[in-house]
C-alpha cells in the first residue's frame, strides 16, 4: 500500500490546485477522490472484494468490487481503469463503464484518520469467471459473488452486517437500485 500524491479538493468538490500524499490527507482531513466499481452479473450477482488484513481501514470486511484514491491529474475514468487491472487484474475499456454519480463520504475509521471523500461510482458487467481474476495480495484477500437480494438483507441486520465496511445506507441503496435497474 504505497502512499500516492493526490489531488486535494474543496467541500464542494473542486480542485484547490493542492497535492498532497494521501496519507497526509487523511491525517489532516482534506477532501479527495476516489473511485469506486461495483461489478454485477446478469444473474443478479454483485462481485465483493475482502479487504487485506493490513489495510489501515475496515481490514477483513467486505466491500466494494474495486475501489481506490484517483492519483494526482488522473481522470477518475483513467483511475478506475487502473485500479481494476491492479486490483483484481481484469482488463477493461471505458465503453465497460457506466458512470452513475458521486457520493460524498465523510468518515472517521481511526482517532487519527479523517477520510472525507467523493467517490466516482461506477456499474460494470463481469462477464468472466472470478476464478480467471488475479487478487492483489496487499489490497484484496478474497472475492465473492452475492445475490442482490441477499447483500441487502445482510445489511440490513446489524450483526451480519459487521462483516462489510459501514457505507451509509443510502450509498449502499443508491448502488443496488442502480444495478437493479440494469438487470
Amino acid at each position: 500500500m504505497a502512499d500516492e500524491f493526490i489531488d486535494i479538493l474543496h467541500k464542494t468538490g473542486e480542485f484547490t490546485g493542492e497535492v498532497k500524499l494521501k496519507s497526509e490527507a487523511h491525517r489532516l482531513g482534506l477532501y479527495h477522490a476516489s473511485v469506486h466499481i461495483w461489478f454485477f452479473t446478469d444473474q443478479g450477482e454483485i462481485l465483493l472484494q475482502k479487504r487485506a488484513d493490513n489495510k489501515d481501514t475496515y481490514p477483513g470486511l467486505w466491500d466494494v468490487s474495486v475501489a481506490g484514491h484517483i492519483g494526482a491529474g488522473e481522470t477518475p475514468e483513467a483511475s478506475a481503469i487502473r485500479e481494476i487491472k491492479e486490483e483484481i487484474g481484469l482488463s477493461i475499456s471505458k465503453n465497460d463503464l457506466m458512470f452513475i454519480g458521486t457520493y460524498l463520504a465523510e468518515k472517521m475509521p481511526q482517532p487519527d484518520l479523517n477520510d472525507n471523500e467523493f467517490h466516482h461510482i461506477y456499474i460494470s458487467r463481469l462477464d468472466v469467471s472470478i476464478q480467471t481474476l488475479t487478487l492483489q495480495e496487499e489490497e484484496v484477500s478474497d472475492l465473492t459473488l452475492i445475490d442482490l437480494d441477499e447483500l441487502k438483507n445482510i445489511l440490513k441486520d446489524p450483526i451480519r452486517a459487521t462483516a462489510y465496511v459501514p457505507h451509509d445506507a443510502a450509498y449502499y441503496d443508491f448502488i443496488l437500485n442502480k444495478i437493479t435497474n440494469q438487470l
